[in-house]
């Protein structure tokens, strides 16, 4: 018997560091097949290219694809969803999988969904049902309409998903899967982990901050503001700070541009390190050891949570996420985050939480697609009182 194709589609680098070990999973399988299209920033120069780290990591990339318009505004991201439909479209009539798996609420993974979806491809999609801000939230709704099967990270996301019409007997509450490699990481960073990248120098063995921020999409216009608030906090603690690069959403231009423009102001500055990307292992390592993670990541609201990290989770791009007590948030004011940040110092590293899983999402996952039935039609399912015990893993 032939063994069942399961198409992953990594579109940005934190789409592969929470994919990676699903990746893993369904490589050892038994029963299945992988094959990976990489899209959007992941094939990049600008963005580290993180293509390569799937390269270097063992997997084999059955497809590169370029989908993104230059311009950092929301009619480029618009015409980039469009773009990598038909990308995306023509990847799938090539490879002919047998489930398309995505990951998330990025656009492009919008783009992957639709054009499975009406080749009549079955869909499964991870982290679904959750609640943010900016247009992610509907580009994740929408992507779990198109979806036939649920990995949910968390039980009130699966409980989310069947109010919203999904068939329970599709959705499997399976954990976060970026989870089951943070227990086991130690931290101990590459010696030349800083030495990549712009700015002050940086010693991992001391006390050093994380910072990234992306811009909110409905709040376009206002990132330079927002970063700028953020500049100032950090500026006046003056503590050394590794700050990543932001993503391509509309806006990212000015996020960037005001960090550009900071640096040629301040090049003497002694705290701020400027990075593009760091690998999914190597970013969180430097997660569980920072002594705080500040900014917008959705990547600090989950990922910290199985570490303890100390997070100042900044403005509202992740408003109405489920939140571990190791987070804290803010509005985007200087005097706000700074405040913040002094008693996340302070307070030092919380207990690691299972809010996000226990650790076995990926094998969970893999074992669930290779004994689902696929099938195409989808429909609406109201049950009254619709709900189930979601707090066993599947």
């Amino acid at each position: 018997m032939s063994k069942r194709k399961i198409c992953v589609a990594l579109v940005d680098r934190a789409n592969y560091g929470r994919m990676r070990p699903v990746m893993y999973a369904i490589r050892n399988h038994p029963d299945l097949t992988l094959q990976t299209v990489c899209a959007g920033t992941m094939v990049l120069e600008r963005f580290g290219k993180a293509v390569d780290i799937v390269e270097n990591d063992g997997f084999e990339v059955h497809g590169q694809v370029y989908v993104e318009v230059e311009g950092s505004v929301p009619v480029t991201m618009a015409k980039s969803l469009g773009f990598a439909t038909i990308e995306f479209a023509g990847e799938f009539q090539r490879l002919q999988p047998d489930i398309v798996l995505l990951i998330g609420d990025r656009y492009e993974c919008l783009a992957a969904a639709q054009a499975a979806a009406y080749q009549n491809i079955c869909l499964a999609h991870i982290q679904g049902g959750e609640i943010s801000g900016g247009i992610d939230e509907c580009a994740r709704h929408a992507i779990s309409k198109f979806a036939h099967f649920h990995f949910p990270a968390t039980a009130r996301s699966a409980e989310f998903l069947v109010r919203m019409g999904e068939n329970p007997a599709t959705v499997f509450n399976v954990g976060c899967p970026v989870g089951d490699y943070i227990h086991a990481l130690d931290t101990r960073l590459p010696r030349d982990i800083f030495a990549r990248g712009v700015g002050a120098s940086v010693d991992h063995d001391k006390p050093f901050f994380l910072a990234i921020f992306h811009p909110v999409t409905t709040e376009f216009g206002d990132e330079g503001n927002q970063v700028g608030q953020l500049l100032a906090a950090l500026d006046e603690m003056a503590h050394p700070t590794v700050w990543l690069w932001p993503n391509i959403d509309a806006g990212s231009d000015h996020v960037s541009k005001r960090l550009r423009s900071y640096r040629e102001r301040h090049p003497e500055n002694g705290w701020l390190h400027l990075v593009k990307n760091l690998p999914p292992e190597t970013f969180q390592k430097a997660l569980k050891k920072t002594c705080c993670a500040i900014g917008n990541s959705s990547s600090f609201v989950r990922d910290s949570t199985f570490s303890g990290t100390p997070v100042v989770l900044v403005g509202d791009r992740q408003e109405g996420r489920e939140l571990g007590e190791n987070t804290v948030t803010v509005q985007c004011t200087a005097q706000a985050i700074r405040d913040a940040v002094v008693r996340q110092c302070a307070h030092g590293r919380y207990q690691p939480l299972t809010l996000y899983g226990d650790g076995h999402a990926s094998c969970r996952i893999a074992q669930q697609l290779a004994g689902i039935v696929p099938y195409k039609q989808k429909r609406i399912c109201f049950l009254p009182n619709a709900g189930m015990d979601y707090d066993a893993r599947a």
